[in-house]
Protein backbone atom coordinates (compact mmCIF):
# COMPACT_ATOMS: atom_id res chain seq x y z
CA UNK A 1 0.00 0.00 0.00
CA UNK A 2 1.34 3.53 -0.66
CA UNK A 3 2.06 6.09 1.28
CA UNK A 4 -1.47 8.24 -0.28
CA UNK A 5 -3.68 5.20 0.76
CA UNK A 6 -2.23 4.54 3.92
CA UNK A 7 -2.87 8.16 4.75
CA UNK A 8 -6.54 7.92 3.54
CA UNK A 9 -7.44 4.67 5.39
CA UNK A 10 -6.40 5.79 8.94
CA UNK A 11 -8.32 9.21 7.77
CA UNK A 12 -11.44 6.87 7.32
CA UNK A 13 -10.84 5.43 10.83
CA UNK A 14 -10.74 8.22 12.34
CA UNK A 15 -13.58 10.24 10.97
CA UNK A 16 -15.31 6.70 11.97
CA UNK A 17 -14.30 7.59 15.51
CA UNK A 18 -15.23 10.84 14.90
CA UNK A 19 -18.74 10.34 14.07
CA UNK A 20 -19.05 7.52 16.90
CA UNK A 21 -17.96 10.70 19.73
CA UNK A 22 -20.72 12.97 18.13
CA UNK A 23 -23.54 10.43 18.27
CA UNK A 24 -22.69 9.79 21.83
CA UNK A 25 -22.47 13.17 22.76
CA UNK A 26 -25.46 14.37 21.25
CA UNK A 27 -24.30 17.66 20.35
CA UNK A 28 -25.32 19.28 23.26
CA UNK A 29 -23.97 23.02 24.67
CA UNK A 30 -21.81 22.84 27.82
CA UNK A 31 -24.63 23.42 29.85
CA UNK A 32 -26.19 20.00 28.54
CA UNK A 33 -29.39 20.77 26.43
CA UNK A 34 -29.48 21.11 23.02
CA UNK A 35 -29.28 24.75 21.55
CA UNK A 36 -32.32 26.00 20.21
CA UNK A 37 -31.52 28.99 18.49
CA UNK A 38 -28.69 30.35 16.43
CA UNK A 39 -25.39 28.69 15.01
CA UNK A 40 -24.21 25.50 16.47
CA UNK A 41 -21.77 22.39 15.44
CA UNK A 42 -24.06 20.05 14.34
CA UNK A 43 -21.41 17.57 13.40
CA UNK A 44 -17.69 17.34 13.45
CA UNK A 45 -15.83 14.83 11.05
CA UNK A 46 -11.97 14.34 12.22
CA UNK A 47 -8.68 12.60 10.08
CA UNK A 48 -6.19 13.32 12.21
CA UNK A 49 -5.55 17.10 12.79
CA UNK A 50 -7.82 17.89 9.85
CA UNK A 51 -12.08 18.37 10.60
CA UNK A 52 -14.69 19.72 9.07
CA UNK A 53 -17.56 21.18 11.06
CA UNK A 54 -21.64 21.15 9.99
CA UNK A 55 -23.10 24.21 11.37
CA UNK A 56 -26.79 24.67 11.42
CA UNK A 57 -27.94 27.88 11.09
CA UNK A 58 -30.85 29.59 11.51
CA UNK A 59 -32.15 33.25 10.25
CA UNK A 60 -34.94 35.30 10.04
CA UNK A 61 -36.08 36.57 6.13
CA UNK A 62 -37.30 39.51 5.41
CA UNK A 63 -40.92 38.23 5.46
CA UNK A 64 -41.06 37.62 9.26
CA UNK A 65 -40.37 33.75 8.52
CA UNK A 66 -37.00 31.34 9.67
CA UNK A 67 -35.22 29.79 7.91
CA UNK A 68 -32.46 26.90 8.47
CA UNK A 69 -29.39 26.60 6.35
CA UNK A 70 -25.95 24.53 6.56
CA UNK A 71 -22.41 25.91 6.35
CA UNK A 72 -19.21 24.10 6.66
CA UNK A 73 -15.72 24.68 8.19
CA UNK A 74 -12.30 23.40 8.00
CA UNK A 75 -9.80 23.24 10.36
CA UNK A 76 -6.28 21.96 11.21
CA UNK A 77 -4.99 21.84 14.87
CA UNK A 78 -1.40 21.98 15.53
CA UNK A 79 1.31 22.41 17.95
CA UNK A 80 3.87 25.18 18.31
CA UNK A 81 7.17 24.94 19.43
CA UNK A 82 6.35 25.88 23.13
CA UNK A 83 3.73 22.84 22.82
CA UNK A 84 0.55 24.95 22.78
CA UNK A 85 -2.42 23.83 20.65
CA UNK A 86 -3.54 26.40 17.83
CA UNK A 87 -6.03 26.05 14.96
CA UNK A 88 -5.90 27.19 11.52
CA UNK A 89 -8.06 27.19 8.61
CA UNK A 90 -4.23 26.99 6.25
CA UNK A 91 -3.26 24.11 5.22
CA UNK A 92 -0.15 21.93 3.59
CA UNK A 93 -0.23 19.68 0.90
CA UNK A 94 0.04 16.43 3.05
CA UNK A 95 -3.06 17.77 5.00
CA UNK A 96 -5.48 17.51 1.30
CA UNK A 97 -6.25 13.75 1.13
CA UNK A 98 -7.83 14.28 4.77
CA UNK A 99 -9.42 17.45 4.09
CA UNK A 100 -10.96 15.70 0.85
CA UNK A 101 -11.85 13.11 2.76
CA UNK A 102 -13.72 14.99 5.91
CA UNK A 103 -15.34 17.80 3.36
CA UNK A 104 -16.99 14.39 1.81
CA UNK A 105 -18.53 13.16 4.58
CA UNK A 106 -20.12 16.61 5.54
CA UNK A 107 -21.08 16.86 2.43
CA UNK A 108 -23.10 13.32 2.39
CA UNK A 109 -24.25 14.48 5.62
CA UNK A 110 -25.65 17.86 4.14
CA UNK A 111 -27.70 16.00 1.90
CA UNK A 112 -28.81 12.75 3.34
CA UNK A 113 -30.00 15.22 6.35
CA UNK A 114 -31.32 17.53 4.03
CA UNK A 115 -33.41 14.65 2.45
CA UNK A 116 -34.43 13.25 5.51
CA UNK A 117 -35.45 16.62 6.43
CA UNK A 118 -38.19 16.18 2.79
CA UNK A 119 -39.30 12.65 3.99
CA UNK A 120 -41.12 14.73 6.83
CA UNK A 121 -42.12 17.47 5.11
CA UNK A 122 -44.21 15.33 2.87
CA UNK A 123 -45.94 12.94 5.15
Amino acid sequence: MNKENELVSKAQKDVEVSKKNNATNGNKSPSGTKESLGNFPEIKFRAGAISATVWSNKTTRSDGEEAEYKTISIDRNYTDQEGNWHTTNSLRTNDLPKAKLVLEKAYEHVVFSKQELFKKENK
